[in-house]
C-alpha cells in the first residue's frame, strides 16, 4: 500500500555452543589409534595455544588466570554435561527462575511464604538432577551447584569446587536453617558469578549461548590484606607536610585541616579494610574479577573439543510410493535425517518422519512441492537441538582422512560453515582466503 521498496536481510538461526567429551573416532569412522590421538591433541593445540601472557592451561584442561592488579586468581574447567541433565534444565527453566528469586529474597534477608506445591517441585527437580548426575566426577555436585547460567536460568552450569568455601547452596529454600558464616570472598561472589553468566551468554566460536557446559571453579585465591596494606603506607607517607610559613591565610588553615582529616580517615578505614573488613566489592576490582572469570571459561571452553549445536525441526511427510525417491532426495540434499517409514493402512500414502536443520528449512516445502508435482507435503515443527558432528577446526591428519577428503579438504565442513556464516553476519573476524586452490592462470579475456 505504501508502495515502497522494502529490503530484508537473511532469516538469522539460532545456533548453540557446547564442548563434548574427546571423540574415539575419526572424521572417516576410524578408531584413533595412540599415534593418531597424539596427532589430533598436537593439532588442537596448535590451533588453540595462542593464549594471551597470564594464562595457564594445564593437559587435563584446567585453565589459571590471574586479573591484571594480581589480587586474585582463578582456576576453571569446563565439563560437557550429559544429555538428560541438559533437556532437564530446559524443561524446568521457569522452576530455575523461581528459585533464584527465592534466594535473592533470602540473602536480602526477607521472609516468604513459599507455596508447598513449588517446594515439592523444587525437591523433585533435584533428586531428578542426582539420578541423572552419575559417577565418581559428579559426586556431591547437585549441593556444590553454584549458579544455572545464562539469564541465571540457563541449561549451564557452575560449580563450587573451591576448598574449604563454604557458600549459601541454590537449594537455600528447601533447608530451613541459614548458613551464618561470611568467607573473606563471600562479597565477591557475585563478580564470580556475574563473569559465567557473560561468558555462557556468548561462546567463542561465533557469539552465540552456549548449551550443556558445567564450568568447575577448582580454586580461587584472593590476596586482599597486603596491597591494601601497602596503600595505608603509601596515604601515610603522602600525608601533606605542616607550612612553616607564619603568615598564611585563615582560608588555607581550615583547608589544611580539612585535608589532614581527610587523609586520617582514608587511613582508618583502609586499616579497617586490611583488618579483614569487607573491601569494596562493587569497585574497579569487582570488574577485573568479572572479567578474569568470563575469559577464564571462555579458554576452558576452548580447551575442549567444541561443537556447534544446531536447531532441529521434525518434519512429517505424507506421500504416494511414486515420488519417495524424490522426497528422500530433497532430504538428503538438506542435511535431513529419515527417523521412520510406514504405510497408512488401507491407501497408499507414506507416512516419512524425518529431522531437519532449521538452518537448512528455507523454501524446503516449495522445493519438496516442486519435485513431486505436489503429491507430498511437508510439516514442520521444532523438536531440539543437536550437536552437529564435525569439528569446525578440523584439518586432515591421518592417511584414510587425506585419501577421503583430499590434501585440503574441499568437502565442506558444514559447521564452519554456519560458524563463519553468523560471525560474518556479527561483524566478527573470519578466517578466509579471497583467492583459494589458485593453481591455473585466469585472464579476463574470454576462452576461445
Amino acid at each position: 500500500f505504501a508502495k515502497i521498496e522494502i529490503s530484508s536481510s537473511k532469516p538469522i538461526i539460532p545456533f548453540r555452543e557446547t564442548v563434548i567429551r574427546p571423540p574415539k573416532v575419526d572424521m572417516v569412522n576410524e578408531d584413533l589409534g595412540k599415534q593418531q590421538k597424539v596427532a589430533v591433541i598436537h593439532q588442537v593445540k596448535e590451533e588453540q595455544t595462542k593464549y594471551p601472557e597470564g594464562v595457564q592451561v594445564d593437559s587435563t584442561g584446567l585453565v589459571t588466570l590471574t586479573t591484571p592488579n594480581k589480587m586474585a586468581t582463578v582456576g576453571v574447567r569446563a565439563i560437557p554435561l550429559p544429555e538428560e541433565v541438559t533437556r532437564l534444565l530446559e524443561d524446568n527453566v521457569e522452576l530455575i527462575r523461581t528459585m533464584e528469586q527465592l534466594s535473592l529474597f533470602a540473602w536480602e534477608g526477607k521472609t516468604l511464604d513459599i507455596n508447598q506445591k513449588i517446594l515439592e517441585n523444587i525437591q523433585d527437580f533435584k533428586v531428578k538432577l542426582e539420578s541423572n548426575l552419575q559417577g565418581r566426577k559428579w559426586r556431591g555436585a547437585v549441593e556444590r551447584i553454584w549458579a544455572f547460567g545464562p539469564r541465571r536460568c540457563g541449561p549451564n552450569i557452575l560449580l563450587n569446587n573451591v576448598d574449604g568455601y563454604r557458600r549459601p547452596s541454590v537449594w537455600q529454600c528447601l533447608e530451613r536453617e541459614k548458613e551464618t558464616e561470611r568467607a573473606e570472598i563471600r562479597d565477591f561472589d557475585n563478580s564470580i558469578a556475574s563473569g559465567f553468566q557473560l561468558a555462557t551468554l556468548s561462546g567463542p566460536l561465533c557469539e552465540e549461548p552456549l548449551m550443556g557446559v558445567c564450568f568447575s571453579v577448582e580454586s580461587w585465591d584472593m590476596k586482599l590484606s597486603a596491597p591494601l596494606a601497602q596503600q595505608d603506607s603509601i596515604d601515610e607517607d603522602s600525608q601533606p607536610a605542616e607550612p612553616n610559613n607564619d603568615n598564611k591565610s585563615e582560608s588555607s588553615d581550615i583547608r589544611e585541616t580539612n585535608g589532614s582529616s581527610a587523609s586520617s580517615s582514608n587511613r582508618s578505614r583502609s586499616r579497617a579494610e586490611a583488618a579483614g573488613s569487607s573491601v569494596d566489592c562493587y569497585g574497579p576490582f569487582s570488574g577485573q574479577l568479572i572479567a578474569a572469570m568470563k575469559e577464564a571459561c571462555r579458554f576452558a571452553f576452548q580447551a575442549k573439543p567444541q561443537r556447534l549445536m544446531a536447531a532441529m525441526y521434525t518434519c512429517e511427510i505424507m506421500a504416494t510410493a511414486e515420488v519417495l525417491g524424490r522426497v528422500y532426495a530433497v532430504l538428503s540434499k538438506r542435511e535431513g535425517r529419515v527417523l521412520q517409514e510406514e504405510m497408512k493402512e488401507g491407501t497408499d500414502m507414506f507416512i516419512i518422519k524425518a529431522v531437519l536443520p532449521v538452518a537448512e528449512s528455507f523454501g524446503f516445502a516449495d522445493e519438496i512441492r516442486k519435485r513431486t508435482s505436489g503429491l507430498a507435503s511437508p510439516q514442520l515443527v521444532f523438536s531440539h537441538w543437536e550437536v552437529i558432528s564435525s569439528d569446525p577446526f578440523w584439518v586432515p591428519t591421518t592417511e584414510e582422512e587425506y585419501l577421503h577428503f583430499g590434501e585440503k579438504a574441499d568437502s565442506t565442513n558444514q559447521a564452519l560453515k554456519y560458524m563463519n556464516a553468523v560471525r560474518r553476519r556479527k561483524g566478527l573476524y573470519v578466517e578466509e582466503k579471497i583467492v583459494e586452490h589458485a593453481e591455473k592462470q585466469r585472464t579476463l579475456s574470454k576462452n576461445k
